[in-house]
């Protein structure tokens, strides 16, 4: 049997719901095949991501994934952010299955995304 304890909290309590008024980062990414969507967005001051929230429209593991993407980059460097690798979502979610694995990947390419983004918005700062 599979755990996915990590997965059910986030999809049923998802961290950083929401919007930010004015965000020093958005990133949108989408997977194609399924069609999931997560949105990304932060604010980050001397290079500190200080908020970060999320939306996502899709199964329970992008939800998950995107209360986790959420979680994991708060008050991280922009640095420590651009670290962030497949196995720490997955740690924080617990396994899944093969056909859902596409969230974790989603996650990741909205962090990357978001992390792009405000690296541009702090080297212009």
């Amino acid at each position: 049997m599979t755990d996915t304890s990590g997965l059910a909290d986030h999809y049923n309590n998802p961290r950083n719901l929401g919007d930010l008024a004015e965000p020093d980062g958005v990133a949108l990414v989408h997977n194609p095949v399924c069609g999931d969507m997560l949105r990304l967005v932060a604010n980050c001051r001397d290079g500190v991501i200080v908020e970060a929230r999320f939306k996502a429209y899709g199964c329970a593991a992008a939800i998950a994934a995107g209360s986790v993407a959420s979680e994991l980059i708060s008050g991280t460097t922009i640095d420590e952010a651009a670290s962030i690798k497949d196995e720490d979502i997955r740690s924080v979610l617990g396994p899944l299955p093969p056909m859902k694995v596409h969230a974790i990947v989603l996650a990741r390419e909205g962090i990357q995304n978001l992390v792009a983004q405000l690296r541009r918005a702090n080297d212009a700062g």
